[in-house]
């Protein structure tokens, strides 16, 4: 995918409208999960970090109904008419986004006044476990708000856009993802985020230099692993539970796990050992993380033990991305870990120091390397006509 030049805006054919004011352009990164991997679903805290890949969407209202939606980075376009009345659209094939987002506004309330002609554009790699998805409806959500009704004001913070872009993207299709992704990113810097009654964020330090992502480009079954994983826990849970109903993740420990050992099996014990490990690490590192004085190599640290537990105990990690973590640690990165649901997709690495040598060490094992940096959440720009 490319990067949006958002002073290019095309207006040639057919379909384009003849209003031309209240252009705007919607941006919204990709993340990284530095801490917390497979633990948003489970209402454990997480650590993430919005990166400086995105996804644009840039555009300008119509006089009519019709949303038309040019998407160069696939060679695709998309033709929708807003719906009348109490009508909702059918989903046509699986992800339907640009409809579910209309169809989850529709049923909040939000009346949509008018089209749009947009592009939508991005440099976030796909499929890969940087939640190119997930901004996507972020930005999707946005721009709708922000261009196609009067509702925006209602909808202004950046977590009330990450609850409607969740609800687009998981509810809507019954997938099993968590809300991770979308306040990564909608929130943007680094961020610790609880997942209780309410979602709570709260901004960690930003000032960590470079990291280098990997992408292994192994295509990934993100619905798969988070459904075989999340389940694995889930019904694990639930049968110590039916023995102890006191039991549950945030606070049972590692040693207390033997009395419940005959209860499951052993691959539920090895799953909930490591989700134990994480959640703890994720603690060290929150702590790490909030102060002002951060050691960058402790940091590196537990993102290595962080990975070991996801490779060895939740079994997600792969033979190539091990490989390029490996390649990247001798080539001077303080530590690293796979990002995202596993089963193939990106890893990253911390290189505060020589991130170009880190990623030529992650080419040379077959990968596909970003050099990138902490960024901004949602932004919103009116380019001039």
């Amino acid at each position: 995918m490319q990067e949006l030049n958002i002073n290019s805006m095309k207006t040639n054919g057919e379909n384009r409208s003849v209003i031309t004011e209240d252009k705007i352009a919607i941006s919204v990164p990709g993340r990284i999960c530095l801490f917390g991997e497979h633990q948003d679903y489970l209402k454990l805290p997480v650590i993430t970090a919005a990166i400086n890949l995105r996804v644009n969407i840039s555009g300008q209202p119509r006089n009519d109904r019709k949303i038309n939606l040019n998407l160069p980075d696939i060679n695709a376009r998309e033709n929708l008419k807003i719906p009348n009345g109490d009508k909702l659209y059918s989903y046509s094939r699986e992800r339907d986004y640009f409809k579910s987002t209309i169809n989850v506004l529709l049923k909040e309330g939000v009346e949509l006044q008018r089209g749009c002609d947009c592009d939508v554009h991005g440099n976030i790699p796909i499929n890969s476990g940087t939640s190119s998805s997930s901004a996507l409806n972020v930005a999707w959500v946005k721009f709708v708000l922000e261009l196609m009704s009067d509702s925006k004001q209602i909808y202004e913070q950046p977590e009330e856009i990450a609850r409607l872009a969740y609800l687009a993207e998981v509810e809507e299709f019954g997938e099993p993802g968590g809300m991770m992704d979308h306040y990564a990113t909608a929130v943007g810097g680094v961020q610790y985020i609880e997942f209780n009654d309410r979602v709570k964020t709260k901004a960690l330090t930003r000032e960590l230099g470079a990291f280098v992502l990997g992408d292994s480009l192994e295509a990934k079954d993100t619905v798969y692993i988070l459904g075989h994983v999340k389940q694995n826990i889930i019904h694990a849970v639930k049968k110590i539970q039916n023995s102890d109903k006191s039991f549950n993740l945030k606070k049972s420990t590692l040693s207390g796990l033997r009395e419940y050992e005959s209860l499951i099996s052993r691959e539920q014990l090895t799953v909930l050992q490591g989700t134990l490990e994480n959640r703890d690490i994720t603690r060290q590192a929150f702590n790490l993380l909030g102060r002002a004085d951060c050691d960058c190599r402790e940091l590196g640290r537990l993102l290595n033990a962080h990975h070991e537990i996801l490779d060895r105990k939740l079994n997600i990690s792969t033979k190539k991305i091990n490989r390029m973590l490996a390649g990247a640690l001798s080539a001077g990165a303080y530590g690293g870990k796979i990002n995202g649901s596993g089963g193939g997709g990106c890893m990253f690495a911390y290189a505060p120091e020589n991130p170009e040598k880190v990623a030529q060490a992650i080419e040379e094992e077959g990968g596909k390397s970003y050099i990138i940096r902490i960024d901004d959440g949602i932004r919103v720009d009116y380019p001039e006509n």
